[in-house]
């Protein structure tokens, strides 16, 4: 199973979109630095998680949410 998750920053505006096997370890690393593209963006809560039975699938899902309409689709997600 590939799950593709989206976090959302609590100190700044940002949303950063990934795939993973597992996503409390990966959010964990989020939150402790571990990824560079997001160091700066600490802490993370998580917002939106899917799985999917294979990595090609997730890859399509985790694409159309780093388009502008599946960024949007996100953000509708916060304001509920």
């Amino acid at each position: 199973m590939i799950i593709v998750y989206a976090i959302k920053s609590l100190s700044k505006n940002y949303i950063y979109v990934g795939m993973t096997n597992d996503v409390e370890r990966r959010l964990t690393e989020h939150n402790n630095g571990e990824n560079r593209s997001t160091k700066a963006y600490r802490p993370f809560v998580l917002i939106y998680c899917e799985e999917f039975p294979d990595r090609t699938t997730a890859r399509l899902k985790e694409k159309y949410l780093k388009s502008g309409v599946g960024k949007e689709f996100l953000k509708s997600l916060d304001r509920v």
